[in-house]
């Protein structure tokens, strides 16, 4: 195998953000495309013929000539088979180095209009895992909240605006993917602020139901939202959006079942009720910007966004009573996230995260209860 069969994530995502005419051919198993993929890639279920050695195993895809092909699995090793049979036809074709793995560190953006702020936010999606983080500012100076990439790429999405980071701020704890927030606090000299919840090992400020975190002209307010965690809050920019974390999504609300026993976790569903009805009880307009999304983000520049009113529509959660919602909630807890214990205990002790993250974070998110 030659050492151009191979194209690395961050070569692909660039090509996707520029627009450069690409086919991205997925060879993995249905079921496991299925949680997740590139958006705009093809599917031919060729996983077992190509890994048993079937020379014939890409012969039914009919791919138009003259555009690079990108070749998908889960580990990028099946799909260097599959480059190669694309070659042996004369196309030109690489495997997706380190395949879906490796792609969960993909990102792109999204800037966000947020009428009614002073604030612009810059919504930062991995989209090979769902995270969504946000970047926002106002008169030089800006926040962070979530953050789920290296530091880098929120330091320099910063200083291509020419604002300094001088908060770095969580919803909640998170159990999907590892967080960059104390490293990201520590590198931008920014303060890290917390739900004050006391689960983090790190230093940090405590925020509590009422607090306010200026950004210029902007302002930041913390909504308590209990339920899919303990400490979850939500950040309410000036009276025009609401960031939301993991209790709200666009058409779903957060699980209340992590780190819970059942008992716990009817409790933790009560809770989360009542924290969405006073969610649900602010202005219509008020923008939601959610901590994840279900579906894989697109290199489109298209906000993952919506009002209040038309979340309230595409959330029939949302209708329920309390005990209608409660039973419904308990009866469709998703799988656990992957290595979620141990994605947990690394964000509450703070520490130096592993050299190769991908390893725990890889597979789509499971966040959401529709």
């Amino acid at each position: 195998m030659t050492a151009d069969l191979s194209i690395e994530r961050e070569t692909l995502q660039d090509w996707l953000a520029t627009g450069r005419p690409v086919i991205l051919l997925d060879v993995r198993p249905a079921a496991e495309r299925a949680e997740w993929f590139i958006p705009g890639s093809l599917h031919v279920d060729a996983y077992d013929r190509l890994k048993a050695g079937d020379a014939d195993a890409l012969d039914a895809v009919d791919l138009p000539a003259g555009t690079p092909v990108v070749t998908i699995c889960a580990a990028g090793r099946t799909s260097l088979i599959a480059a190669e049979q694309l070659r042996a036809r004369g196309m030109e074709a690489r495997s997706l180095e380190g395949g879906m793995r490796a792609w969960s560190l993909a990102w792109n953006t999204a800037e966000i209009a947020v009428p009614g702020s002073a604030a612009t936010v810059l919504q930062v999606r991995r989209t090979g895992k769902g995270c969504l983080s946000y970047l926002l500012g106002a008169d030089g100076v800006a926040a962070v909240i979530d953050p789920a990439l290296d530091p880098a790429v929120y330091l320099e999405l910063a200083r291509q605006r020419g604002w300094r980071i001088t908060h770095v701020l969580e919803t909640h704890l998170h159990a999907d993917h590892l967080s960059r927030a104390c490293r990201l606090a520590e590198q931008a000299g920014a303060t890290l602020a917390l739900p004050a919840a006391h689960r983090l090992a790190a230093p940090f400020a405590s925020l509590h139901g009422g607090d306010t975190i200026a950004l210029g002209t902007a302002r930041l307010t913390v909504n308590e939202t209990p339920g899919h965690t303990p400490e979850s809050v939500t950040y309410q920019l000036d009276d025009a959006a609401l960031f939301t974390g993991d209790t709200l999504f666009l058409a779903a609300v957060g699980r209340p079942d992590l780190h819970a026993d059942p008992e716990g976790a009817r409790l933790k569903a009560h809770v989360l009720y009542a924290s969405l009805q006073r969610l649900l009880a602010l202005p219509s307009e008020m923008l939601v910007l959610p901590g994840h999304t279900s579906a894989p983000v697109a290199f489109d520049g298209g906000p993952i966004a919506a009002t209040l009113a038309e979340v309230r529509r595409a959330t029939a959660l949302l209708a329920a009573d309390e005990d209608t919602f409660v039973t419904t909630i308990l009866g469709r807890i998703p799988p656990t996230p992957p290595n979620h214990a141990q994605i947990i205990a690394l964000n509450e002790g703070g520490a130096a995260l592993p050299a190769d993250p991908t390893e725990l974070e890889a597979g789509a998110n499971r966040c959401a209860i529709a």
